[in-house]
């Protein structure tokens, strides 16, 4: 058995750490260990999990993506889990933040962050129900270095917020744009609070428009499910002469024929997602889709999934 001697002077070693050791050891730790672990043993470990330098990105995004969609995540409570934990992180990172990637955050904390840390290089805020054209345009204004963006499922944010965004991030190579399964909304009953299912944006030429005429320099679109036409197709296809990366997958009011002809200049695409959603398999849709065969130019027939 362990001496009390020697354990006492172990714990004591633990406890003279400097705060230097101490902010080596946590820069090893995943984001999520520190504020699990590492914050509450003792006020020293806290401070030091302050530190500017451990609190340059916020990555919630693994524990989402681990996480089952529950209706819990949609309320009004865990907005505002979210929200404090941004509000610190930006808070401890003295403005030197660069990347943050949440969810269900509100414009009461996107729009601190954006006020406080001007270098902010990559935002991603999917299924933020309370993030507003009015908050976006506080990014806009104070986060000019800006090169990626996600604003899926982000009912609140219009083409208005596209267009401030790219007239004042000039450096944008990526955005994310994609809006849930109208298609089909079954998936999302009972966890997405209806009203909101209802809102989804329904302008997808406008925010084509949008995308085409001030976002020139992107290289990686994702719009799946929007309701653009072949009109909005042919704007961003106009406009971003340097996409590499498109996906247009459900986006039901353009055919495949036209997503080719749209995109016949585009030299440097590398990878293109088109129409590819299935026939719901509620009773409801049999009547409606029961002549498939008329559909072949809309509807990607070696995609359906009965």
């Amino acid at each position: 058995m362990e001496d009390s001697g020697e354990g006492e002077e172990r714990r004591s070693n633990w406890a003279e750490l400097t705060n230097v050791c101490l902010i080596d050891i946590f820069s090893r730790l995943t984001p999520e260990n520190r504020w699990n672990s590492a914050m509450s043993v003792c006020k020293s470990w806290l401070e030091a999990c302050k530190d500017p330098t451990l609190n340059t990105v916020v990555n919630l995004e693994p524990r989402f993506e681990s996480t089952e969609d529950s209706p819990g995540l949609w309320t009004p409570e865990f907005e505002r889990r979210v929200d404090a934990m941004l509000r610190s992180i930006v808070e401890w990172s003295d403005g030197s933040l660069k990347e943050i990637r949440v969810r269900h955050c509100s414009d009461f904390s996107l729009s601190f962050a954006a006020e406080r840390c001007t270098g902010l290089e990559i935002l991603s805020i999917m299924s933020s129900a309370r993030v507003t054209d009015e908050c976006m345009s506080r990014v806009a204004f104070n986060c000019p270095k800006l090169t990626e963006l996600d604003v899926s499922y982000c009912h609140e944010i219009s083409h208005e917020s596209l267009a401030l965004i790219g007239k004042s991030c000039p450096n944008l190579k990526t955005l994310r744009r994609n809006l849930m399964n109208w298609l089909d909304p079954s998936q999302y009953t009972e966890i997405v609070p209806l009203d909101y299912l209802n809102a989804c944006p329904q302008d997808g030429d406008s925010e084509a428009a949008a995308i085409g005429k001030y976002m020139p320099n992107l290289k990686h679109l994702e719009i799946r499910f929007s309701k653009i036409t072949v009109n909005g197709i042919n704007f961003i296809c106009q406009g971003c002469p340097s996409l590499e990366y498109l996906d247009v997958s459900g986006c039901a009011n353009v055919t495949g024929g036209d997503i080719d002809i749209a995109v016949e200049n585009l030299k440097n695409l590398e990878v293109i997602k088109k129409v590819n959603y299935y026939i719901p398999r509620m009773a409801v849709h049999l009547e409606r889709y029961g002549h498939w065969s008329l559909y072949d130019a809309r509807f990607q027939m070696d995609n359906f999934r009965i």
